[in-house]
């Protein structure tokens, strides 16, 4: 068996899939994307491809081996991400070669269900409990919510007090048997951490996500040593080596992306090197179809999973949803907070690729907005 042709589609709302079929007829989806340079990504795939095409899909270490590693530059985003979506295809046609799910091939499933959140949005209390308030009826038993919006370096007494106030909303709503994590999207710097955490601590935050910027993870051993709150961190780490001084740090929960650090293939090592710490995986997933079934293939075989981000019904996603591009929605469907788990070949899901097509006949140009502090500087998104 050898791979015969690989194709790339750009659709709504933000992301790149990618096709790899085999001479033989097996055809398996992957997702490799960096949301608002999905161009670039898309690029790297066709790079990548002209080692791919002719070659065993099976071989998926010694590919994955290459594709990292045989450029004399590697790593970051655009590779990591093209390596990514490659290497869940890959996985994919190998579950349906051997008649098997993926989890099946890393070893077999550890748990039955596997535990997912969704986002809430709102700028007040009042929609802030209103979304926590869909949810809850929606079943889930975990949400998450971007901690604050624009913030200063030092936040003022008011930008604090909004954040503890929209997070006690929540809080209420949920009640104390269910969980809200806070995304900080690395907008607080270490003073600004250090203001607002102990003001969110009666609050029992689930964990905070991205407190600092990745590139300040020098940082993460203060914060984690100065509050009771898990700390988690990882959506813009994209290999087990840039994880290390997270870890080191003593961060609770790492984040890795399936479609960003490296596929199932590295995601599953991150996962491994967290829990030699006793750290917890969390997979980043706010995308596509292909990447949140290829984060659960992970889920059913990973001891330290914890919890799933999921992009259904996600801000995001103007135009288009997770479901539009699945021909059976069982897999994703939710029961009690939870995604059951399923045992068909491959990732388990059947693109609609005609739907796939059709979207990609007016790809999408997404782009992150860039804000701005009112003196006009540059303020992190």
């Amino acid at each position: 068996m050898k791979i015969e042709r690989i194709e790339t589609f750009l659709v709504a709302p933000r992301w790149l899939f990618c096709r790899v079929e085999t001479d033989d007829g097996l055809v398996g989806w992957g997702e490799p994307v960096v949301e608002g340079r999905a161009e670039v990504v898309r690029s790297a795939v066709e790079v990548l491809s002209e080692y791919l095409i002719g070659q065993d899909p099976l071989r998926i270490e010694q590919h994955w081996q290459v594709l990292t590693k045989g450029g004399f530059y590697r790593g970051g985003p655009i590779l990591s991400s093209a390596v990514a979506g490659l290497d869940q295809a890959l996985w994919d046609i190998a579950g349906q070669a051997y008649g098997a799910p993926v989890h099946a091939l890393l070893g077999g499933p550890v748990r039955e269900k596997v535990r997912i959140y969704s986002w809430i949005g709102g700028d007040e209390p009042d929609e802030v409990a209103d979304a926590a308030a869909a949810q809850v009826a929606a079943g889930l038993t975990g949400v998450k919510m971007n901690a604050c919006g624009r913030l200063s370096a030092i936040p003022t007494s008011a930008e604090v007090d909004a954040i503890v106030n929209r997070v006690a909303a929540a809080r209420e709503v949920l009640g104390p048997d269910r969980d809200i994590a806070l995304d900080f999207h690395g907008r607080a710097g270490l003073a600004a951490v250090r203001r607002i955490l102990p003001e969110l601590t009666p609050l029992r935050p689930f964990f905070v996500e991205e407190p600092v910027l990745p590139d300040q993870a020098h940082h993460l051993r203060d914060i984690v040593a100065g509050t009771p709150i898990p700390v988690a961190t990882g959506e813009r780490l994209y290999a087990r080596s840039e994880f290390l001084t997270p870890l080191q740090a003593g961060v609770a929960v790492v984040q890795p992306d399936l479609s960003h650090a490296g596929g199932i293939s590295e995601v599953r090592r991150i996962a491994a090197l967290a829990e030699t710490y006793g750290a917890l995986l969390a997979p980043h997933c706010p995308l596509g179809p292909i990447s949140l079934a290829a984060s659960l293939q992970v889920a059913f075989a990973t001891p330290n999973f914890l919890i799933q981000e999921q992009s259904i019904g996600i801000h995001y996603n103007v135009g288009s949803e997770l479901l539009d591009y699945v021909l059976d929605p069982e897999p994703f469907r939710f029961v009690d907070g939870h995604i059951a788990r399923f045992d068909r070949p491959g990732l388990g899901i059947t693109v609609d690729e005609a739907a796939v097509r059709k979207a990609a006949q007016t790809p999408h140009t997404w782009r992150n907005p860039v804000w701005q502090h009112a003196d006009g500087s540059f303020a992190e998104w």
